[in-house]
């Protein structure tokens, strides 16, 4: 009987979504990823708890991938409202700081006023949903294998079996 994936993807994903789109700790992701990888080995984690026997290397790398995938459109779903939030202040301080460099070049200039207009900031909010979904879900995947390096059961000693939990 293969192990169930849907919930230990779920709370991975949730686990990846969240503290990817808190500000400040969002930063975790710079350090090589750290919540997207984590959250693809909790994955990994959840579902080798429910598991009596040791997981699979595909096991670990489809859960894994599913956390990764559902963290990415969580985090960039939680992503826009914060945007929008915090957009105007960003923009205001983009300007000033274009303002007081006379080096910046009239290219430069015009391309932030484009990307200030709501329908462009819409447009590249969705895609990057998309793009965090994908990029994460990679990233999330080779957790779920560093996840089975570390919490993979121990094969039974031969002539043992071990009895599978009531469903």
């Amino acid at each position: 009987m293969p192990p169930a994936k849907l919930q230990p993807a779920l709370f991975g994903g949730l686990f990846i979504g969240v503290l990817s789109a808190l500000p400040i700790i969002n930063l975790g992701n710079c350090l090589c990823c750290m919540w997207v990888i984590g959250g693809g080995a909790l994955a990994v984690y959840l579902m080798q708890q429910n598991h009596p026997f040791a997981l699979q290397g595909a096991d670990a790398a489809l859960v894994g991938l599913l956390a990764g995938l559902i963290g990415g459109a969580l985090d960039g779903l939680l992503v826009i409202p914060l945007a929008l939030a915090f957009g105007p202040t960003e923009q205001r301080i983009i300007q000033r700081a274009l303002e007081s460099s006379q080096d910046v070049p009239p290219e430069v200039r015009s391309m932030f006023d484009h990307l200030a207009t709501g329908g462009v900031l819409g447009v590249m909010a969705i895609v990057g949903v998309f793009i965090r979904a994908i990029v994460f879900g990679v990233i999330a995947m080779l957790g779920g294998l560093l996840g089975l390096a570390l919490f993979k059961k121990k094969d039974l000693p031969p002539g043992t079996t071990a009895v599978m939990p009531p469903s």
